[in-house]
């Protein structure tokens, strides 16, 4: 995140941001009214087109509750920019409701017409702000330096997110920056606070990574205790909180029965297809470990040959180094049991869709860890099996939309026990959309 200076380049991307979202909302306006007057102007009551200027107070409103929201003034990451867009325009949609009700106007305004054209900016409004900067951020005017203070692992990974990143215009820089990221992992304190003096400085935007960065503090609550000048913060295991669990089966719910056509005419094909590339059955179960480490059958595409224990044998004698390779990432680097048909649906993750029969069950939820293997129970560690076996397991997760095959064994452990901790609605959400990226590109799976 990056708070601006006062200097010119950073005030036109002030205003370049703000007619941006002008131009999506207009255009949303535009799209609601092409809706409106083409598709419903039979069922509705008549719509005079000439009155669309009178809805353009609802603009003002709507960037009035974006300022609020801080999307102008603090860089966020895409999904974090986006939450509070989303949540700018929901906010601003009760508002503009509110006012119609209350007051004498609501004869004037077309509610239809006004649902639609928030619809249509729940998806204009991201979608420009992504392409726009994508554009802008080609021009290092633009881009906020930043000098990255940690240790060596967390060095690394901070760089690569700054590279990588593009959507927070960050450009990474020892000399001259404009602001600073200090990661307090494996600082004392003292040294910590000496780091944090001696940049304070030399730029007034200073942001540090607390030493525990398994915890989203974005979910804490901050509790003043005035009389000894402390302050503590509320950490809960979120998805352990009968609440959430309750949201997190009703929108999981929602978005089952919304998909489950489209995977049922999916299943004929691919389940066709598995018996026309090789023999055997297109469906296959192993055991896994659920909620409370109890095994449940879980179910898969078959992806590999029906013989496919005497094809790994004589693999592994030829390439040794497979075996060190599994103990690291439980995966073959280039597993010789895999048919064709079964490396695409490994890479596109389609191979987990019959686990929608499991959710149907009650064995999984859409979205959670992945289940582990019984063989694997002895490996995840007391802490952590006594945190990830407390909820279902997942068709699809963060380990799954994290890069999957790259990640080690422990690494997957730490990113399901982090999902856990730290769940909101809001993360199912970009996991969800995550997902189909992957089924899409097939990035970070095989």
């Amino acid at each position: 995140m990056k708070t601006y200076g006062l200097n010119f380049s950073l005030y036109i991307y002030f205003l370049l941001l703000i007619c941006v979202d002008l131009l999506a909302l207009i255009f949303s306006l535009d799209l609601a009214l092409f809706f409106r007057t083409n598709f419903f102007s039979e069922t509705l009551p008549s719509f005079n087109t000439f009155d669309v200027q009178r809805y353009y107070w609802i603009i003002v409103i709507i960037l009035s509750m974006f300022v609020l929201e801080k999307i102008y003034i603090i860089r966020y990451d895409f999904w974090s920019d986006t939450k509070r867009v989303l949540k700018g325009l929901i906010f601003s949609f009760l508002a503009v409701f509110t006012v119609i009700t209350l007051t004498k106007m609501s004869d004037d305004y077309s509610r239809v017409f006004i649902l639609m054209f928030f619809l249509s900016s729940f998806f204009l409004v991201p979608f420009f702000k992504r392409v726009f900067k994508r554009l802008l951020f080609r021009f290092d005017m633009f881009k906020v330096k930043v000098k990255v203070v940690a240790n060596d692992e967390q060095y690394d990974m901070l760089l690569n997110e700054i590279k990588n990143n593009w959507y927070f215009g960050y450009k990474n820089s020892d000399i001259n920056y404009d602001m600073v990221l200090i990661s307090s992992k494996k600082f004392d304190i003292e040294e910590l606070q000496s780091i944090i003096k001696k940049y304070a400085k030399r730029t007034k935007d200073i942001y540090v990574i607390p030493y525990m960065d398994h915890l989203d503090f974005s979910h804490t609550s901050i509790v003043d205790y005035s009389n000894i000048r402390v302050s503590a913060m509320h950490i809960e295991n979120r998805l352990l909180n009968y609440k959430n669990i309750l949201i997190k089966y009703i929108f999981e719910k929602v978005l089952v029965l919304m998909i489950f056509p489209f995977a049922f005419i999916l299943h004929v094909f691919i389940s066709m297809a598995i018996r026309y590339d090789s023999k055997g059955n297109a469906i296959f179960k192993q055991k896994r470990l659920g909620k409370n480490a109890e095994a449940f059958s879980c179910y898969k595409y078959r992806t590999m040959s029906i013989d496919n224990q005497k094809v790994l044998d004589e693999y592994l004698k030829e390439n040794p180094q497979e075996i060190e390779n599994y103990k690291v990432f439980h995966k073959y680097e280039n597993d010789p049991r895999v048919t064709r048909l079964g490396k695409f649906l490994r890479q596109t993750s389609l191979d987990e869709l019959p686990q929608f029969y499991n959710i149907l069950r009650g064995d999984m939820n859409l979205i959670g860890p992945r289940p582990y293997m019984l063989s694997e129970q002895d490996k995840i560690g007391e802490f952590n099996e006594e945190l990830i076996f407390k909820v279902k397991p997942g068709v699809t997760g963060l380990w799954q939309v994290s890069g999957r095959s790259k990640l080690t064994f422990k690494e997957r452990v730490a990113l399901d026990t982090w999902y856990i901790q730290n769940w909101s609605l809001w993360m199912d959400f970009v996991i969800f959309m995550k997902t189909i990226k992957v089924v899409l590109t097939k990035v970070g799976a095989r």
